[in-house]
């Protein structure tokens, strides 16, 4: 540790810049599964689009 000119400790910097600490979690096989599965990305596309609509319609009603 060093001063600065005011007498106050300074901590140095322990994490090196783009190092494998400094990005996210690797996903895990589960996660991996559902963005690569075509029917669960379908089902739920349009589980989506009828949530919208019901939110739509209720606010023309």
């Amino acid at each position: 540790m060093s001063t600065d000119t005011r007498g106050k400790t300074k901590s140095k910097a322990l994490t090196k810049p783009y190092s494998n600490m400094s990005f996210g979690t690797e996903p895990g096989a589960l996660v991996k599964f559902t963005r690569k599965c075509l029917i669960l990305q379908i089902y739920q596309f349009f589980r989506l689009n009828i949530k919208v609509m019901r939110i739509v319609l209720k606010g023309h009603s």
